[in-house]
């Protein structure tokens, strides 16, 4: 016996011995192992290892070790060699597109400006019509729903604002302002970002064309507005291989189209530190997945206003508790809807109701962020 490990049967060259975590079977080479020996079910064991009582000492692959329990014949060794090898390739491989865009320290200031404890970002996404010109849906009743969005929408939206006295931001497809530019005039008092050229897929194109239409879509509402926007949206939320260094080369202040944190926090782009701020977006957090619709799929709506206003006040409800942010995304297409803009006055009621509330739009509360974060996280 070996640290009261009983012989097998006979005593002879298959016995197994246990020593300082390593498994011997004489004859038959040695595998260390951490971790010692598994006796496995009864069954055909393998070549030079006795049959015992409780079953086999058999090889078996133990989380962070290499293969151990019994010899291995040179030929398997090198089998297991393989195999390992290929993992580790697969495993750079997967590593790749983690890395490349992740996010880095969180962005969390001690308190809010003014001592409030929670930051409220409300965003509206004045897409109208790009979606259906981008897909070339021209239906005159599929582009009827996005006029909605200027005619009726808008109106409601920015009427809600107004009343309550909150900041917002609007992220405007380039198209669609100059679509509507009487209505971006308007909403220029009350924040203005890009949001691409016409809602493109911007990782199903090429890079050098991803870039070419951002950069149209910057100069086209810096000429529209008189101010060159500070942030981006990617339409759909939708990131290329290519997105982060353009929105890097062209001197972002943030992103919003991330969603790896309920608090803003830095990009990191391999490893590497960006200066970008992200204020992560979520899909619970958008009125299109709960209100959207197309005739010819299977999206349809099915939540009733009450049903989202109390995920959305359950999710302000922690912001608040938390001490950090709560951002929503909305379409004036969607959320202008009488049922749906009501529901909306209901939750900022609720989030006044709270207190110690700043509204903020998406520029101030990333400067706010970056400048005033508590420190690594």
């Amino acid at each position: 016996e070996s640290e009261g490990l009983p012989r097998s049967g006979n005593g002879d060259a298959g016995a197994v011995r246990r020593h300082r975590g390593q498994v011997d079977a004489e004859g038959g080479g040695i595998v260390r192992c951490g971790q010692g020996r598994r006796i496995l079910p009864s069954g055909k064991g393998p070549a030079g290892i006795r049959r015992r009582r409780h079953g086999y000492a058999t090889p078996r692959k133990i989380a962070g070790h290499a293969w151990c329990g019994a010899a291995l014949d040179p030929a398997r060794r090198t089998g297991v060699a393989r195999r390992l090898q290929h993992r580790d390739a697969r495993r750079a491989e997967w590593r790749a597109p983690i890395e490349a865009v992740r996010a880095g320290r969180r962005l969390a200031p001690a308190e809010w400006p003014g001592g409030n404890r929670v930051a409220v970002a409300l965003s509206f996404d004045f897409d109208n019509e790009t979606v259906s010109l981008r897909d070339n849906n021209t239906s005159a009743s599929v582009l009827s729903r996005g006029q909605y969005g200027s005619r009726a929408g808008l109106p409601r939206v920015l009427d809600v604002l107004r009343r309550h006295e909150i900041p917002a931001s609007f992220f405007i497809p380039a198209v669609s302002a100059l679509i509507y530019q009487e209505d971006v005039a308007e909403i220029v008092a009350d924040g203005h970002e890009i949001h691409g050229w016409i809602h493109e897929r911007n990782s199903l194109i090429p890079g050098d064309v991803e870039r070419e239409l951002i950069e149209r879509a910057v100069d086209t509402l810096t000429e529209l507005t008189g101010t060159r926007p500070v942030g981006l949206r990617t339409p759909s939320w939708d990131y290329s291989p290519n997105t982060l260094q353009i929105v890097r080369d062209l001197g972002f202040l943030y992103d919003s189209s991330l969603m790896a944190d309920d608090w803003p926090y830095e990009i990191v782009a391999n490893g590497e530190p960006t200066g970008v701020v992200e204020l992560p977006v979520e899909w619970i957090l958008d009125d299109a997945p709960y209100f959207g619709f197309s005739r010819y799929s299977a999206l349809r709506p099915h939540s009733t206003p009450d049903d989202v206003l109390s995920i959305w006040k359950a999710e302000f409800d922690m912001a608040h508790a938390e001490g950090g942010m709560f951002l929503l995304t909305m379409h004036p297409h969607v959320i202008g809807h009488r049922s749906r803009i009501a529901m909306l006055e209901r939750l900022i009621e609720h989030i006044n109701a709270a207190g110690d509330v700043w509204y903020a739009t998406h520029e101030d509360v990333a400067r706010y962020a970056l400048e005033n974060a508590a420190g690594p996280d």
